[in-house]
């Protein structure tokens, strides 16, 4: 607001008076919002809204939107004025009494093992299952109908055998390299996933500062709960972050998006192309049916989405005419490299590389999108052998894969197989879930060590040792799948912290 025009200040007993369908009056972050028009095209549908209607709404706000959302979606006229500071902690007060399943969250965290006792990214997905409230848990771990893919995707590196090479000097091994012209510790980037404050408060900046301590590079999600500028903030002065972008319908929005990623300083631009529709998340429509909509809103014959649960609500703005004859357009708005992230055939592959793309994720949206796609490590060689018959150079055009890594030993299989690198989503997101930052930081540790031990015993120095003969692939397209869960018995897990933990 300017000094001419100061901004209204909103007492907390004025916000109280509107807490109706008829005027619903909400606060988020100290500011006060008319959202009566908007109730019924809220994606989630209006109960969520009218529940804190009259009151302060940013506890439920913050972990499934980027701070500015209600401002870029709602008009100016709309924001109605600065809440009376006098009036905040008495309203906050009021709201921060415990829920019952706040009680038993911190229950569960009072009763989870020491950070130390974590000793494989498995074992911080278990405490993350253990502590995460139940609508977290499966909106992250849900995949895509059966969830075939979802398991596949892990399963499919144990299809992968390693051929060892023994008396080699690797006294000193490093794991170091460059992805898209900048440094890396380890050949891995965290990969963007949605909705980072469901798990812990503090959300994708627990992603931020840890990647900052080990070198490696973050990739800011489009649908992050904290703000694209909350997350640059974070970022150390040369730390290296690149961008993923769903395209918008609105291609101003999304060229704005992008410009200003480049002009912070953001280093690539991979853009998701496996996403023209979302999947059937059915653990998260299951969880999310009950908080979306009323009865009011059949009777009043309000059409709102609730098939696909809290993805929805969140990625209807996605663009599904995306195409190829965009990428010219892509490339006129920035000079960051791009790269497309959810190919799934050689075919886009070639494709991206004849667009003049930098390269390409393999990557199927961790099985949450179209259930029997394949994995991306499954069709890594037929990727990697097409590029080169097509004149492709992959020293320049760099191939990367997503989905179902737990090992080090799983990044290293697919660099043999011709990847320059590997994101990791779920399980860092279970880390700071589990022990906030310093899980993260754990899970790194974790997987540097894993990366000393793999290279020394695979008789490679350096990722320049670790090629195509190391590894033995053969049965990587066999006729073998997960077993159907909703059809087959519990299978007797080897024992460990899953199962001391189900005992707590």
């Amino acid at each position: 607001m300017s000094k001419n025009n100061p901004e209204k200040i909103i007492t907390a007993d004025q916000v109280a008076q509107h807490n109706t369908r008829e005027s619903c009056w909400i606060i988020v972050h100290g500011r006060v919002y008319d959202v009566t028009e908007f109730l019924p095209d809220h994606p989630g549908g209006m109960r969520i809204i009218l529940k804190y209607a009259g009151q302060d709404a940013t506890e439920e706000y913050d972990p499934i939107h980027p701070p500015d959302a209600i401002v870029d979606n709602l008009p100016p006229s709309k924001h109605l004025g600065r809440l009376d500071e006098g009036s905040v902690e008495s309203i906050k007060q009021e709201q921060r009494i415990p829920t019952e399943e706040e009680r038993e969250m911190a229950h569960r965290h009072s009763t989870k093992p020491a950070l130390s006792e974590c000793i494989s990214l498995h074992d911080l997905e278990t405490v993350a299952r253990h502590v995460m409230p139940s609508k977290a848990w499966m909106y992250y771990s849900s995949g895509a109908d059966d969830e075939i893919t979802l398991r596949a995707n892990h399963s499919a590196y144990h299809r992968i055998w390693f051929r060892p090479r023994v008396m080699r000097d690797v006294s000193r091994v490093h794991f170091s390299t460059s992805l898209l012209g900048q440094k890396s510790s380890m050949p891995l980037y965290v990969t963007a996933t949605a909705l980072g404050k469901l798990g812990h408060p503090m959300g994708e900046l627990n992603l931020t500062r840890s990647a900052a301590k080990h070198g490696v590079i973050q990739m800011i999600p489009t649908l992050a709960s904290c703000s694209f500028d909350e997350i640059r903030s974070a970022a150390l002065e040369n730390q290296t972050q690149w961008l993923q972008l769903y395209v918008n319908r609105n291609r101003d929005i999304t060229e704005k998006i992008v410009r200003r990623a480049e002009s912070s300083g953001v280093k690539g631009l991979f853009v998701t192309v496996d996403a023209p529709q979302l999947g059937r998340r059915e653990k998260d429509m299951r969880m999310k049916f009950d908080d979306v909509g009323t009865d009011e809103q059949k009777e009043s014959g309000e059409k709102i989405d609730r098939s696909q649960g809290a993805a929805r609500a969140i990625s209807s703005f996605i663009d599904p005419s995306l195409n190829w004859n965009d990428m010219g357009w892509l490339k006129s708005i920035t000079n960051m490299p791009i790269v497309l992230k959810g190919v799934q055939c050689w075919q886009d592959a070639v494709l991206a590389a004849q667009h003049g793309c930098a390269g390409v994720v393999l990557s199927n949206h961790g099985g949450r999108q179209l259930d029997f796609a394949p994995s991306g490590v499954e069709i890594l060689p037929e990727v990697m052998s097409a590029l080169r018959d097509h004149g492709v150079s992959t020293d320049k055009f760099q191939v990367f894969v997503d989905g179902g890594v737990r090992r080090a030993s799983d990044i290293i299989k697919a660099v043999a197989l011709g990847a320059k690198a590997v994101g990791i989503g779920r399980p860092f997101i279970y880390a700071y879930s589990a022990y906030g930052e310093e899980g993260v930081d754990r899970a790194m540790e974790i997987l540097r060590d894993e990366f000393e031990m793999c290279l020394r015993l695979l008789g490679a120095r350096s990722l320049d040792e670790v090629t195509p003969e190391m590894v033995n692939c053969s049965n990587l397209g066999s006729a073998d799948i997960p077993k159907d869960y909703l059809f087959t018995g519990n299978y007797e897990r080897l024992s460990g912290l899953n199962d001391k933990m189900s005992k707590l």
